[in-house]
C-alpha cells in the first residue's frame, strides 16, 4: 500500500502519528512544509505517491489550504485530511468546497484520528479504479467480429456528447467501454467518474450521486460534493443502473432533462455539465414492464445502445486475453510472467466462463500466484476449469492428475474432502496445505460441484481420527483457512485489506494468518 503523507511543522505531531500508524501496519512519509510535499509530487523518483494526505493548516512554509488546492489539481481523487486548531475551524470547513475529505481538530484523540485516517484509506482504495486517469486504463482487446463491431461503434461516437447505454453480462467489460468512450470524446480532458449503483446502500446512494450539505442528516458534519459535481466537465458512468431505487430514478431523470440538481439538504440548484453513460446486465424493457424502472428514464438513457458480447461468444479472443492478463498480473506482483501450454490453453478455451472477462482475469491472477512452474500445464488450472473440462469429456467416473476431477477413496492417512463411489470432486494443491497438513496427510483442498462439502469434511475427519491422529483440529482448520485466504487474495489481486473485508475478518487477522499459514 502507498504511504500516508503527514505534513506538519510540529515534530511531536508527526512522531505521534507516525508511531500510531506504524502499529496499525500503515506506512508513512513525513514533511515539514507544503513546499516539500509539492516537490515530492513533482519529482517522485522511485517513491510511491500518497494514499492519503494529512496536513496542518498553519505552517511557516505555507498554508495547508493552499496546499490542498494544489494537491487536488494534481491528484483530484486523493483524500486530504486537514488538521486544525479550534480557531481555524471555519477556514477548515470552507476547505471542503475545495475537496477536503475531513478535518481533524487539535488536540485530537489518537484512536479517533487513526480511525479517520483508516476511513480515508478505504475511500482512496474504493476510488482508485474510478479516479484513475483514462490513459492508465487497460486497453480493450479483441479480434472477434462482435468486438470489432463494438470498436467501430466507439469510433463513430468519438465526437459525440450523446448519452449511451451499455448492455451485457456481468464481467464482460462494460466499464472499459465507458472509459474508451470517454477517452475518445471531446470530454477526454475532463474527469471520468464511475459509480456502481447496486453496490451502495439505498440510504447513501442519493448523497453519493448528488452530494449533501452540512447538517443535512445525522453524521453529515461537512458539505460533500457528489459524483455529479466530481464529474463536472467529464463523464459519469452509472453501472448497474437497473438496480437504482425507483425514487432516485426520478431525480436522475430531472438531471438528464434540465441539467440541474440539488445536494441533499440544499436549496440552490447546481448546473451539471456531465455526459452520462449507463450500463446494466438486466433486461430494462422487462424491468419497465414490471414497474421497477421508469419508462421515461429508460428512453432518456437509451439514446444509443451498445451490446457487449459474452466471452463465450468470442472464444477466439481468449488466448490473447489470457496472455495479456498473465503479463499484467506478473507486473502487479513483481514476478516473471508465466507462459501457458497449448494443452492448458485448449482447456481454457472450452470453459464457458460464466463470469466472462473478469473471471478470466481472476483465473490468470490465480495462476500467477498458484501455478508451481513457469509454464502452466492443464493440471495447474484452477478446480472450476478442470472440473468443467472433465464433465465434458468423461463418460463415467475418472481419475486424472492433480487439479482434475477424480473419484477418491478414503485412506487411513487422510483422503480428500469427498468420499464415496463415483463422486466427482476437484482438487488443487495449495501452499497452505503443503506447509501445514503434515507428511502423512493428503495436501488437497477440495471444491466439490454437486456434493455436500460438509459431508466430505466429516469423512476426512473420520479418516484422520481412525488413523489415530491427535492434531485433527489443527490440520483441517489450517487447510480450511489457508484455502479461504488464498482464494480471497486471488480474487482481490493480492490486496489484503479488501480480502479481509470480503472474508469478514480484520486486517490484522489476515496478516497474522498469512504468516502462520506460510502464504507469504
Amino acid at each position: 500500500m502507498k504511504p500516508i503523507w503527514i505534513v506538519d511543522d510540529d515534530q511531536s505531531i508527526r512522531f505521534v502519528l507516525e508511531k500510531a500508524l506504524m502499529r496499525e501496519g500503515l506506512p508513512t512519509r513525513s514533511f515539514t512544509s507544503p513546499r516539500e510535499v509539492l516537490q515530492a509530487l513533482d519529482n517522485p523518483g522511485d517513491e510511491p505517491g500518497p494514499q492519503v494526505l494529512v496536513s496542518d493548516i498553519r505552517m511557516p512554509g505555507g498554508s495547508g489550504l493552499d496546499l490542498l488546492g494544489k494537491v487536488k489539481e494534481r491528484m483530484p481523487a486523493l483524500p486530504v485530511i486537514i488538521m486544525t486548531a479550534f480557531s481555524d475551524l471555519d477556514s477548515a470547513v470552507s476547505a471542503f468546497q475545495s475537496g477536503a475529505f475531513e478535518y481533524l481538530p487539535k488536540p485530537f484523540d489518537l484512536p479517533k484520528a487513526i480511525e479517520l485516517i483508516r476511513r480515508a484509506v478505504e475511500e482512496s482504495q474504493r476510488e482508485e479504479v474510478s479516479a484513475v486517469t483514462v490513459d492508465e486504463a487497460p486497453e480493450m482487446l479483441g479480434q472477434a467480429p462482435a468486438m470489432q463491431d463494438v470498436f467501430r461503434a466507439i469510433g463513430r461516437l468519438s465526437q459525440s456528447h450523446v448519452t449511451v447505454m451499455i448492455t451485457g453480462e456481468s464481467g464482460s467489460g462494460k466499464e472499459l467501454v465507458a472509459r474508451a468512450l470517454h477517452k475518445h470524446s471531446p470530454r477526454a480532458n475532463g474527469p471520468f467518474v464511475a459509480i456502481n449503483t447496486a453496490a451502495i446502500p439505498k440510504d447513501l446512494l442519493e448523497s453519493e450521486l448528488f452530494g449533501h450539505e452540512r447538517g443535512a442528516f445525522t453524521g453529515a458534519q461537512a458539505m460533500r460534493r457528489g459524483r455529479f459535481e466530481q464529474a463536472e466537465g467529464g463523464t459519469l458512468f452509472l453501472d448497474e443502473i437497473g438496480d437504482m431505487p425507483f425514487d432516485l430514478q426520478t431525480r436522475l431523470l430531472r438531471v438528464l432533462s434540465d441539467g440541474n440538481f440539488y445536494r441533499v439538504g440544499g436549496h440552490a440548484a447546481i448546473k451539471a455539465n456531465v455526459r452520462v453513460i449507463a450500463a446494466t446486465h438486466q433486461d430494462l424493457e422487462q424491468r419497465v414492464r414490471d414497474g421497477a424502472f421508469r419508462e421515461d428514464l429508460f428512453h432518456r438513457l437509451n439514446v444509443i445502445r451498445l451490446r457487449l458480447p459474452a466471452l463465450r461468444e468470442r472464444r477466439e479472443d481468449i488466448a490473447m486475453l489470457t496472455r495479456h492478463f498473465l503479463q499484467r498480473s506478473a507486473l502487479q506482483l513483481g514476478v516473471e510472467p508465466k507462459r501457458i501450454s497449448d494443452a492448458a490453453m485448449a482447456t481454457l478455451m472450452q470453459f464457458p466462463f460464466p463470469g466472462n472477462v473478469r473471471q478470466l482475469e481472476n483465473v490468470c491472477h490465480w495462476l500467477t500466484v498458484m501455478a508451481p512452474a513457469q509454464v502452466i500445464e492443464s493440471k495447474d488450472l484452477p478446480p472450476e476449469v478442470t472440473s468443467s473440462a472433465l464433465h465434458k469429456q468423461a463418460t463415467g467416473p475418472a481419475v486424472t492428475e492433480g487439479g482434475a476431477a477424480m473419484t477418491v477413496e478414503a485412506e487411513a492417512t487422510g483422503g480428500a474432502w469427498g468420499i464415496g463411489t463415483g463422486e466427482e470432486v476437484s482438487a488443487s494443491v495449495t501452499a497452505a496445505s503443503v506447509s501445514s497438513a503434515g507428511a502423512n496427510v493428503s495436501p488437497v483442498v477440495l471444491n466439490m460441484p454437486g456434493a455436500d462439502w460438509e459431508n466430505g469434511l466429516e469423512a476426512e475427519a473420520m479418516a484422520l481420527l481412525a488413523a489415530g491422529r491427535t492434531d485433527v483440529w489443527d490440520v483441517l482448520s489450517r487447510r480450511f483457512e489457508g484455502k479461504l485466504i488464498a482464494t480471497a487474495l486471488a480474487n482481490t489481486r493480492g490486496r489484503r485489506i479488501e480480502a479481509a473485508h470480503k472474508l469478514g475478518i480484520g486486517r490484522n487477522t489476515i496478516t497474522r494468518k498469512i504468516q502462520e499459514l506460510g502464504l507469504e
